[in-house]
């Protein structure tokens, strides 16, 4: 080996080793570790900070932002009501987002696929009251074994397929990769629903949760032309029961009603009265197309067109509304603000919210025009709660969000457009139709996670171009020497799968196919199965956060550590050579 390559094997052993100690956090390890590889001269400096502009660390944090914009614009909170039921048991859960996301995955980019999904999960984490964790290393899993079963399905296959068709003339076709992919897909799957999620460490990632608040009481309005019109009160408790909302009665003319309030008919103007917690009541809201208020304080709330925050402020002994009502200070007039919810802890509330004198301790749930929260707050003469990230839900743009995010991925797919761009125009989009105001687009990316990949990145390419990688196929085609078919075939898949997890699903298809065509040269025999056990072993990374992007897209949202990946990814990646040689041998002989 000559001295470049021995420093950088030593350089990727140590990282992971103290990836796996866990001591330090992966991005100050990853940077430090690039640092260290620029000073002794294996990464040249004109690349030192290349990876920081890569496709895979723009996508990364670009998925993330169109994710945020999913969320904001209902698209979201569209799916769990129509497809996901947080009542459901943890493993069923996972089966049903799993196969969702699997067969999304064949026909669309994984990474997007993921991106779509991955809101979804974690608002059926907080609704259950349990650890996006537990779930989401199951869905970014399943959504990379779905993208083995066809040619679009992750960029493995389309390599391969182009350097076959270098090769022999033929490229591999759409579905020619089903028959092994598919198979590996499906004994992925099972294994991850049935098995793999409970091998994975629960956390308490700490913070202030949703459910350790009280409820808030809180009102809002049926517009004019609203579909709930004519609907018995009653009839709302489904949609109640799914968003984790109380129905407590309703207001008309001044007057609340209960009881036999419950069969009233619901007409323009009503308003419900309701109990849930801030995100609840949002999904309750997005999910029936109610107003936050009525038309002249919305409008006043609006004004300025730069869209509203939703913010929690606790009332102190010495606050200017203690005693009084929000419509006595004039909240609505002076501040345009709308209060929308109050938690009172062990008092009930009788009378209109807006109506209800504020009393020292209470916590209320306000709506403010855009980045004006800290000047209300100060007026009001309360205190902040802890950022817990609310946002109002921009419903009337759900449909406009989908439709850009669809385009953008059908563009991708079809190789119209490179994804990285696609996603990038996904959010201009979002931000142009404020779908997602400009001042949060950075808010929503996990800064972390892109400095690990940024700098990691650099490091692969530098082993590569020092050689390092073509020592290593050189090593594996000594290794095969003289061994049977099965043996050859599970060699070759289990070194790409080791590069894959450590390198770029990518780089590890362009450098060990060659390996692959070269092993069947060797043989005598035909170099297709030898390119399919690339395909898959390059697109089975599942033992680190960085060798497939998705694992990358969970770390932060599922507060997982460089270590918690192997627990489950190792008798994943075993399950797949074990299932995909056989079929392999079956339907891509030698």
């Amino acid at each position: 080996m000559t001295t470049d390559q021995i420093i950088l094997f030593s350089l990727f052993g140590a990282v992971f080793g103290m990836l796996l100690w866990g001591r330090y956090r992966y991005d100050l390890v990853a940077f430090s570790a690039l640092l260290i590889g620029v000073i002794l001269g294996v990464v040249p400096e004109k690349d030192a900070f290349s990876g920081f502009g890569h496709p895979a660390t723009l996508v990364v944090a670009l998925v993330l932002v169109v994710s945020a914009g999913l969320v904001r614009s209902g698209a979201v909170f569209l799916i769990t009501r129509t497809l996901v039921d947080s009542s459901r048991a943890l493993g069923a859960h996972i089966t049903l987002m799993g196969g969702i996301g699997a067969v999304l995955s064949a026909f669309m980019n994984n990474v997007a696929a993921l991106a779509l999904l991955m809101p979804v999960d974690v608002q059926t984490a907080r609704k259950a009251g349990r650890a996006p964790g537990l779930s989401l290393m199951p869905l970014s899993f399943a959504t990379i074994l779905g993208g083995m079963a066809t040619l679009i399905g992750t960029p493995p296959n389309i390599i391969i397929a182009a350097i076959r068709g270098e090769a022999t003339g033929t490229p591999f076709a759409m579905f020619d990769f089903a028959p092994v992919g598919g198979i590996a897909a499906l004994a992925g799957l099972a294994f991850v629903a049935l098995i793999g999620w409970r091998l994975i460490p629960e956390r308490n990632n700490g913070g202030l949760q949703a459910s350790e608040l009280a409820g808030y009481i809180a009102e809002l309005v049926v517009p004019e032309g609203s579909s709930q019109i004519g609907k018995r009160l009653a009839e709302l408790d489904e949609t109640a029961q799914k968003t984790d909302v109380a129905v407590l009665g309703i207001i008309r003319d001044g007057k609340r009603r209960y009881g036999t309030g419950r069969n009233v008919t619901i007409i323009a103007g009503d308003v419900l009265v309701l109990e849930a917690a801030p995100e609840a009541l949002d999904e309750f809201r997005t999910a029936l197309s109610l107003s936050l208020s009525d038309k002249e304080r919305e409008e006043r709330l609006t004004a300025s067109g730069d869209g509203v925050d939703i913010i929690e402020v606790v009332v102190s002994a010495h606050a200017r509304i203690v005693g009084k009502t929000t419509q006595s200070i004039g909240l609505h007039w002076r501040r345009r603000s709308v209060l929308l919810g109050i938690a009172r802890e062990g008092r009930k509330i009788t009378s209109r919210v807006r109506h209800t004198p504020i009393q020292a301790g209470d916590i209320l749930l306000l709506l403010v025009p855009k980045d004006t929260g800290p000047d209300v707050t100060d007026w009001l003469g309360c205190l902040p709660l802890a950022d817990r990230g609310l946002a109002v839900t921009e419903d009337s743009k759900t449909w406009m969000a989908i439709g850009m995010f669809g385009a953008a991925v059908l563009a991708a797919s079809f190789s119209l457009i490179y994804l990285p761009i696609a996603l990038g125009l996904v959010v201009v989009g979002y931000v142009v139709t404020k779908i997602i105001p400009l001042s949060e687009i950075y808010n929503h990316i996990e800064w972390p996670v892109v400095v690990l990949l940024g700098s990691m990145i650099p490091l692969g390419a530098a082993l590569e171009s020092a050689g390092g990688t073509e020592l290593i196929a050189n090593s594996l085609i000594s290794l095969t020497q003289g061994l049977p078919a099965w043996a050859i075939l599970t060699v070759l898949m289990v070194v790409t799968m080791t590069l894959s997890d450590v390198l770029n699903n990518t780089a590890t298809t362009i450098v060990a196919a060659p390996v692959g065509i070269q092993m069947a040269n060797s043989l005598g025999v035909s170099a297709d199965p030898f390119l399919m056990a690339v395909a898959i072993a390059a697109s089975s990374a599942f033992l680190t956060p960085i060798g497939h992007k998705n694992n990358t897209l969970i770390l932060g949202p599922g507060g997982y550590s460089f270590g918690d990946y192997w627990r489950m990814g190792l008798p994943l990646e075993i399950i797949v050579v074990a299932v995909s040689i056989p079929a392999i041998l079956v339907f891509w002989p030698m």
